[in-house]
């Protein structure tokens, strides 16, 4: 039986650090930068541990910006 892992990207310089995608990850993947900013002044979200992933896509979804892209790859044990 295989595995999906999960991989997401962020745009860091469109997200606006609303905290929407920390809520709705069911693995803790996501954290916000506390001390940096982006070009519009935002703190911004970030993949903290990209190992937990596993391709859920809600982040992505409740994105009002649409900054995340989730990536899926099967992966045979």
């Amino acid at each position: 039986m295989s595995k999906i892992k999960g991989a997401i990207v962020i745009d860091t310089d469109r997200c606006k650090g609303c905290q929407l995608c920390l809520v709705a990850c069911p693995k803790d993947v996501i954290a916000i930068v506390k001390k940096k900013v982006n070009t519009h002044g935002y703190a911004y979200m970030v993949s903290e541990r990209p190992e937990d992933c596993i391709g859920c896509t809600s982040c992505a979804v409740v994105c009002p910006d649409g900054c995340i892209t989730v990536y899926r790859k099967k992966v045979e044990e």
